[in-house]
């Protein structure tokens, strides 16, 4: 396999930078532009040389180079680690001369690929690298750091271990089908295993919910009325002019979004058209775009203005919740209708001053309407992944086949068919069951140097 070589550190200036060499010929290679009191090939492992980055009499910068050996690595092959000066000439003129030296640039991802293939982690852990380098809330960390040291990996191992344990049986008594009378697959503790593997498996795909908001955020669209204070409330919320306000009814044509973060749990706010008939076509697009954020979202901000009330749709409010959504009914421009705040508040409807409150009590609001709480679930065993969803969905459909095949008395050669798709569809998720294509998909979405 070629040696690689690349830039580890983010692109722009920085103090120090880091370039990564991984593979049989990193010691040897890094040796070629790295000149010192002690050649890297008669260090020990874990051990940092000070030197000069060199190409042929050219000295490029002065560096330190860190030494590890397989299958003690990050990759689990030979890597030396180059530490030069941020200049982004220095780090490309060094990575030059590793290509030059026969190094081979990286493609994205590459490492942490060929610390899968090594075995030094499962697909969820490289996964959970990703995840860690994307990270940009302290939820979004802790979920990734628990991934990445194998909380997720324990669980489907933990699924896998018992799944084997009931198909073995059952493919022992196949092993003896000319003896009817031979089962040492006993149905009533295997339908009770099986129960509990489909118990463990919902418990896995509920925790998605919480996974999916601490990775990418809950969505939040502000729909209402037109002149209710939409704009004006999303500027207040994220504490910047983000949106166009204006007196002028229809002043915002097209979704504006950004993020909040509540309580270390993102929020994903969609300022969006306000709702009324209108034969202007361009806005016309706009209120479109309005109704489809308002199926997308799972929180809704409905505002309207405590001085026109007659433009609450409650029809449309009551069809939001009927359909799951959590609806925030926001009475705006309590600073214009005096005594309204104590009149008014309730469980889900709020009244205030876009442009004066403090807001407070709204986002704490919008924070428990989430209903996610991460003391429901171990973190460590909280799904944020989309494939990992999928793939436990696929399990739990193939052990509820099984389930009903054992009432159904179906033979142990058709349980042990469908015992066979829970066992692949658990697979996949840790990497023992893949292919090229996933691969390429999923680390093709690294960052270059890692």
């Amino acid at each position: 396999m070629k040696t690689i070589c690349a830039i580890s550190t983010a692109p722009g200036v920085g103090g120090i930078a880091v370039i990564r060499i991984s593979g049989q010929n990193a010691i040897p290679l890094a040796d070629k532009v790295f000149r010192g009191r002690h050649l890297l090939a008669d260090t020990p492992a874990n051990t940092i040389r000070y030197g000069e980055a060199v190409n042929g009499s050219e000295v490029l910068d002065n560096v330190l180079c860190s030494v590890f050996r397989a299958p003690h690595s990050f990759t689990g092959e030979d890597t030396v680690e180059i530490a030069c000066h941020g200049s982004q000439y220095v780090q490309q003129a060094i990575v030059r001369a590793l290509i030059d030296a026969g190094c081979a640039l990286a493609e994205p991802g590459e490492f942490t690929k060929r610390a899968f293939l090594n075995g030094k982690l499962d697909l969820t852990e490289a996964e959970a690298v990703a995840d860690l380098i994307s990270a940009q809330s302290k939820a979004e960390k802790d979920l990734a750091l628990a991934h990445l040291k194998g909380g997720v990996s324990a669980e489907i191992k933990s699924l896998r271990d018992q799944l084997l344990t009931l198909t073995s049986l059952l493919e022992l008594e196949l092993d003896f089908a000319d003896h009817e009378e031979l089962e040492f697959a006993d149905r009533t503790e295997l339908a009770e295993l099986a129960e509990r593997i489909r118990l463990k498996l919902t418990t896995l795909i509920d925790s998605f919910q919480l996974g999916n908001a601490v990775k990418n955020g809950v969505p939040v669209a502000i729909v209402g009325p037109v002149n209710a204070g939409k704009s004006t409330l999303l500027n207040a919320l994220l504490g910047e002019e983000k949106a166009i306000v204006s007196d002028i009814p229809g002043t915002t044509r097209d979704a504006i979004e950004d993020c909040l973060y509540i309580n270390g749990l993102q929020f994903r706010f969609i300022d969006t058209a306000g709702l009324r008939e209108t034969s202007d076509t361009i806005e016309n697009i706009g209120i479109s775009r309005s109704k489809a954020a308002a199926e997308k979202a799972q929180i809704i901000l409905y505002v309207c203005s405590l001085t026109d009330p007659s433009q609450v749709d409650e029809e449309a409010i009551q069809a939001w919740r009927s359909s799951g959504k959590t609806v925030l009914k926001i009475q705006n421009k309590a600073d214009l209708v005096p005594g309204a705040q104590i009149a008014e508040n309730g469980h889900d409807t709020l009244v205030l001053s876009a442009k004066y409150d403090s807001l407070e009590s709204l986002k704490q609001a919008i924070y428990e309407s989430a209903g996610l709480k991460a003391s429901q679930f171990e973190l460590s065993a909280t799904i944020s992944s989309a494939r990992h969803y999928e793939a436990l969905v696929r399990a739990r459909e193939a052990i509820l086949r099984v389930r009903q095949g054992m009432n159904d008395g179906l033979s142990g050669e058709f349980l042990s068919m469908d015992l066979h798709d829970c066992l692949d569809a658990i697979g996949e998720i840790t990497g023992e069951i893949t292919n090229d294509e996933v691969l390429g998909n999923i680390f093709s979405k690294f960052c270059i140097g890692k």
